[in-house]
């Protein structure tokens, strides 16, 4: 672990698998209830209920099981900078060797929020957060760079965030 303290408890300790197999069918009041609370992750069990023609006690039954099946998660998206980690990056990593397993050991880094399996120029990406350019190459350093199998590294620094968008709807 870096000096960087990056919160850990909002992420997966594992690997989540996903793009793999088929999607999981939704009825059109499951699809509702999710449209609501990616408007509005914090909207109520009532109002939802209003909103969709159901009891509030089915709709926190459904919530419960959506969450419980994987199909979304409810959590608190804040804002990196206001907590104090001046730095974000995307860090494309080559890699030789079984690739599910180091994305795992990638996984269980604290500053590390985000990991992919990919095609195309790099094996795994990687998405940190940290407090500021020295903690960066700690990471690197320290951390990533020293994990058997990886090869080369890019890092990708954040330099403005434009755009940052979870609810996609549903299908």
């Amino acid at each position: 672990m870096t000096s960087s303290g990056a919160p850990v408890g909002n992420q997966p300790e594992q690997l989540r698998p996903t793009g793999l197999g088929a999607a999981t069918q939704l009825d059109d009041l499951s699809k509702a209830i999710i449209k609501e609370l990616q408007e509005d992750g914090r909207r109520s069990y009532s109002a939802i209920a209003k909103t969709v023609g159901l009891s509030e006690a089915a709709v926190r039954q459904r919530v419960q099981r959506l969450i419980e099946t994987e199909v979304m998660q409810i959590v608190a998206v804040t804002d990196p900078i206001q907590l104090g980690f001046a730095r974000q990056a995307l860090i494309g990593i080559r890699a030789t060797g079984d690739t599910t397993k180091l994305a795992q050991q990638l996984a269980a880094i604290p500053a590390i929020d985000y990991v992919v399996l990919t095609a195309g120029t790099f094996d795994v990406i990687a998405e940190l957060v940290c407090k500021d350019d020295g903690d960066l190459l700690d990471l690197l350093n320290l951390e990533i760079r020293a994990l058997p199998g990886v090869l080369s590294t890019e890092t990708l620094v954040y330099l403005k965030l434009v755009k940052q968008q979870y609810n996609w709807g549903v299908k």
